[in-house]
């Protein structure tokens, strides 16, 4: 198959790479920038913002394949798999800050009412 990537939308996807992008759906924005896929910038807008990364995952592959030239399907999937293991990566990460952060608000010890109360 002739490689026709990076053509817009006249372009041929291949079948074995137009499938779901877990790349494009947890980095949004950030992918969109590195994939040359701008529509993913719609992640910035209102109500927009909540579906894009479902329709990013969905149709991610498809529009990075037309929107930039790549040398082979071989390269353009290993490419997306180091996305997705970004993604994934920082994921993980921000749930366990969000642990950490919650286990020291538990167990923090109480504070004390740094005002004095007023004598009357």
């Amino acid at each position: 198959m002739e490689n026709t990537s990076g053509t817009g939308p006249s372009a041929v996807v291949p079948a074995e790479i137009d499938r779901w992008n877990w790349g494009a759906f947890l980095l949004s924005w950030i992918w969109g920038i590195g994939n040359s896929t701008y529509i993913a910038l719609l992640c910035f807008v209102p109500f927009v913002g909540i579906v894009m990364p479902f329709i990013l995952g969905a149709k991610g592959s498809a529009w990075a394949w037309r929107n930039r030239r790549w040398e082979s399907v071989e390269k353009f999937k290993s490419v997306q798999r180091t996305w997705a293991l970004v993604g994934l990566v920082l994921l993980l990460l921000n749930i366990l800050l969000i642990v950490v952060v919650i286990f020291a608000a538990v167990n923090a010890p109480p504070m004390e009412h740094p005002i004095a109360p007023m004598e009357y």
